[in-house]
């Protein structure tokens, strides 16, 4: 996908609802992302337009999780991090709490590594454990892991540097659904139900355990 009607992108993209009739569209998850052109001229206003920002992609300017973007409509993904090489500027991908897409601005050394939720675990021939990941990733990894654990990611390795397990007390953030943006921590967790009990801003809540993810 390369362009979509405006009043039809992603809630959570903060772009205008009115406006030109179209409005570029992320090459590869739509709804979890925003495309580095959006990221660029309508979030950072770095650039002006299409023209701008293909300019600074192709100067090798701009880097998405420590690689070079080459695709103005490459997807900027939840916790994923940018950086921009001319002013040294970092930044990663959050939700407000209004379920909204921002920029968190952070320091060079945060930006090589990002949290991802392990969404699944398979057990390959050889007893090699692979977790699947919410982003998209797929590691080998003797690391001891469940599924709905987060893990942290060297971006600049390519490898999981520890775990954070899915407990009471930990740390979280709701990624999906009506309370979408919301943070806390686990009160408790029912595993028949696939609920936990959080408590953000002073109240307790019930979330699905797939929306939310575990944060350091």
């Amino acid at each position: 996908m390369t362009h979509l009607k405006r009043e039809a992108s992603p809630k959570r993209w903060p772009t205008e609802r009115k406006g030109t009739t179209y409005i570029v569209g992320a090459n590869f998850n739509v709804k979890n992302g925003v495309p580095v052109l959006i990221v660029l001229r309508d979030m950072l206003k770095l650039v002006q337009n299409r023209k701008e920002a293909k300019s600074a992609i192709h100067s090798r300017n701009i880097l998405l999780n420590e690689k070079i973007v080459k695709d103005e409509k490459n997807n900027m993904l939840f916790f994923d991090t940018l950086g921009i090489i001319p002013s040294k500027k970092y930044y990663r991908l959050e939700l407000s709490d209004k379920g909204k897409f921002y920029l968190n601005e952070i320091n060079e050394k945060d930006a090589s590594t990002k949290i991802s939720k392990i969404v699944n675990k398979k057990i390959l021939n050889g007893k090699k454990t692979q977790l699947n990941l919410s982003d998209g990733r797929n590691f080998l990894s003797d690391m001891k892991c469940n599924m709905n654990d987060s893990v942290v990611v060297n971006l600049k390795t390519g490898k999981i540097e520890r775990c954070l397990p899915l407990k009471e007390k930990s740390n979280i953030i709701v990624f999906a659904g009506k309370h979408a943006g919301s943070k806390g921590q686990i009160e408790s967790i029912n595993v028949e139900e696939k609920m936990a009990k959080i408590r953000t801003e002073g109240k307790e809540i019930n979330i699905l355990i797939k929306q939310l993810m575990v944060t350091e």
